[in-house]
């Protein structure tokens, strides 16, 4: 009776120890798909790993990738490149260096890749062997290199370094190192004063110092390099505006190369940029557009009879249309290929038949994938939906290799089938953080504008939304002007990260805005504050009208031509309970004579300041700063010093009037930033500084 009772004791305990472990089994998988998603956070941007720069092989058999991570505690970012086969798979991580390797390009024959690194300090051309092996440094030149382009034939490369034109026409070692013994006496000396003779002396972010981008063609065994476009001109476009990435080809041939020549004289307000052609060895230099406007991003034809390009029409207007266009190099006539189609090129890849032109383009907020048919000039739509740009055509062309985004998912890489029956997702770098986040998909809604225009706008809804409440409303104004805001994921300008904060998100597309057919584009040149001012505030109108908009409770914020609007809206009207302004222009006088690309402000506003200030000054917050008082609505002002486009003095003018007209105000200063804010902690603090002063207002 005794042993029985143990032995009932015994199996009692096993069966409950079975249970128990049971459970253990059972509970992590049922915690698993119960356990709640989380919202959005700002230390996402800095978890979720960037794809870029899809590159599939010349077999059609892989796709090299760029993979960007955040290191936030050294306040950089580091890029690697990785390898997908073009059906799927798992990628395959082909660089680790510390330093950033990026812009990968095959060789014809697909068995090396050509990169851009800075594993040497400074940025240089390096060539890996896709199979393994150490990479191996290629140029070593002082003035650095980048983009690399490979030769049909796989013996040489071209690549584009920054040096001093004075020294292009000497042989390579003599200008080589009169151009190190330079920029060696520019650090050592203890002046550092510069002295400017002419316009640009500095773009963007950064000091031009006389210096011009030439094309250089060198051996991939080795040796020295070629410098085929000397003298005092750009070879590629300065501006990211006229650039649509490798502005520069070989010939099929590869006897010569086609590329990008800027304005010869009066670059500053000056976009005439203009195609040539020149010999491999930098000879036979020749012209081929003669469009006063700008042209770019030269593509030869398989068989080498012609060369595809972009152009615009109108001069010094940076945001016309850019049609692509067709030139017969035997015969020199030149058409236009998309003149009919009311939308803008950027870049384009030819099938290798010759008879199709494939591209992405801008449409109704969304970048669409179209084919165009080289014969008769039919465009069809092939891919839609998000964000589609990189486009790759497979040697056969039936398969396409892209970059897909939304307003909800960043960058992964794509395929599908030219006859739209397969669609496949090959990259999943992000999937695993967004299974643990809750979002609501952005609502794409139109509403009555100016004249009764037909305005589009993205609506983004907090999680865990509820049509019973009532929720505070932020406002997004885009910059550009001629800019849009597109399905498209954004790591500076996140709308589900507005949101995340428990905000309704309304992210207006007004008049200027891209995507929506060149008039429509054409309508803000001259009318900043105008058309495309009731443009949004129609839209305002249209979010206070939503049943779960708190109307007492809006902010408006904006980067740019963004932050210009800010500063408009807060002299015109008190609808917002604060206004956040980033970059944006509060005095276009001041504008004028700080900016480096005068061409913009003198289309908009139809001439020069001395020419025509009453159109500078019709449109100008400053004009209206007495109205700041009517308002008084607290501003939160973001400007950098290094923003060389709207120069960091229209942010100090416009907080020195706020501040001695007592109004609430805060200036948040970037002395290391450009026009946006690009660093991981510098963007960590933007965020919070934001967020804190918006919560201040609205919560």
């Amino acid at each position: 009776m005794k042993q029985t009772i143990t032995l009932r004791s015994k199996l009692t305990s096993l069966t409950a120890e079975l249970f128990i472990f049971s459970l253990l089994l059972i509970i992590p998988s049922f915690l698993l798909i119960a356990q709640p998603k989380r919202p959005l956070e700002v230390e996402d941007l800095f978890r979720i790993k960037r794809v870029s720069d899809p590159q599939l092989s010349p077999d059609g058999k892989w796709i090299a990738f760029v993979v960007t991570e955040v290191d936030k505690a050294a306040n950089k970012m580091n890029s690697d490149i990785y390898l997908i086969p073009a059906t799927g798979g798992e990628p395959r991580k082909l660089t680790s260096s510390p330093s950033s390797d990026a812009n990968p390009r095959w060789s014809p024959n697909g068995k090396t890749l050509a990169f851009v690194s800075s594993r040497s300090d400074d940025s240089h051309v390096w060539l890996i062997d896709v199979d393994g092996g150490e990479a191996r440094q290629l140029t070593k030149l002082s003035t650095s290199a980048s983009n690399p382009v490979w030769s049909p034939d796989g013996k040489m490369i071209a690549f584009v370094s920054t040096v001093y034109p004075e020294f292009s026409d000497k042989p390579f070692n003599e200008s080589d190192e009169l151009n190190k013994k330079k920029d060696e006496d520019k650090t050592k000396s203890k002046v550092k004063a510069r002295i400017m003779t002419k316009l640009l002396y500095r773009h963007w972010n950064a000091w031009i110092d006389d210096k011009r981008q030439h094309i250089f063609v060198m051996s991939v065994d080795g040796g020295e390099p070629k410098d085929i476009t000397p003298g005092d001109r750009d070879a590629v476009p300065t501006s990211s505006t006229f650039s649509a990435g490798d502005d520069f080809t070989f010939s099929p041939d590869g006897k010569e190369i086609a590329y990008t020549a800027t304005p010869t004289e009066n670059e500053a307000w000056n976009t005439n940029h203009d195609i040539y052609t020149v010999s491999i060895d930098g000879s036979n230099r020749k012209q081929i557009t003669t469009n006063p406007a700008a042209d770019g991003f030269p593509r030869y034809s398989k068989d080498g009879k012609y060369i595809a390009y972009r152009a615009q029409r109108k001069p010094a207007f940076e945001a016309d249309k850019w049609e692509l266009m067709l030139c017969n190099l035997l015969s020199g006539k030149i058409e236009s290929l998309t003149e009919n189609f009311d939308a803008s090129v950027p870049t384009f890849q030819w099938t290798s038949d010759g008879s199709r032109i494939y591209f992405s383009s801008e449409e109704n907020a969304n970048q669409q994938i179209f084919c165009l048919s080289v014969k008769d000039k039919k465009i069809k739509r092939v891919f839609e939906g998000g964000v589609n740009a990189d486009v790759n055509v497979s040697s056969d062309g039936k398969m396409l290799y892209f970059t897909h985004q939304t307003l909800s998912r960043p960058i992964e890489i794509y395929t599908a089938s030219t006859d739209g029956k397969i669609v496949k997702k090959l990259t999943r770098v992000n999937d695993n953080l967004f299974d643990a986040v809750t979002m609501n998909e952005a609502e794409s809604i139109t509403y009555a504008g100016a004249g009764g225009s037909t305005i589009q706008s993205w609506l983004i809804k907090p999680p865990q939304f509820s049509a019973e409440k009532k929720y505070p409303l932020v406002y997004l104004v885009h910059g550009g002007p001629q800019g849009v805001w597109e399905n498209g994921w954004h790591f500076r300008w996140n709308a589900q990260i507005w949101a995340a904060q428990g905000y309704v998100v309304m992210a207006p597309n007004p008049r200027g805005s891209t995507g929506f057919g060149q008039k429509f584009v054409d309508e803000i040149s001259g009318d900043w504050g105008g058309k495309a001012f009731q443009d949004l505030m129609k839209g305002v109108e249209y979010a206070e009208n939503l049943p779960y908009v708190d109307k007492d409770k809006m902010a408006a914020a904006g980067a740019s031509y963004g932050g210009y609007m800010m500063n408009w809206f807060a002299t015109h009207t008190g609808k917002f309970k604060t206004i956040i302004t980033h970059a944006g222009v509060f005095n276009f006088y001041s504008m004028y004579g700080t900016t480096e690309e005068v061409w913009f402000d003198e289309w908009e506003h139809g001439g020069t300041p001395w020419d025509v200030p009453e159109e500078y000054n019709k449109f100008s917050p400053h004009a209206y700063a007495k109205d700041l008082l009517k308002y008084k609505t607290p501003m939160l002002i973001v400007h950098n010093e290094l923003d060389y486009r709207v120069p960091v003095t229209e942010g100090m003018q416009l907080f020195t009037t706020l501040q001695r007209m007592g109004i609430k105000s805060k200036f948040l200063y970037f002395p290391d930033e450009g026009h946006s804010v690009l660093k991981p902690q510098n963007s960590e603090l933007w965020h919070k500084t934001v967020f804190d002063w918006l919560a201040n207002y609205l919560k």
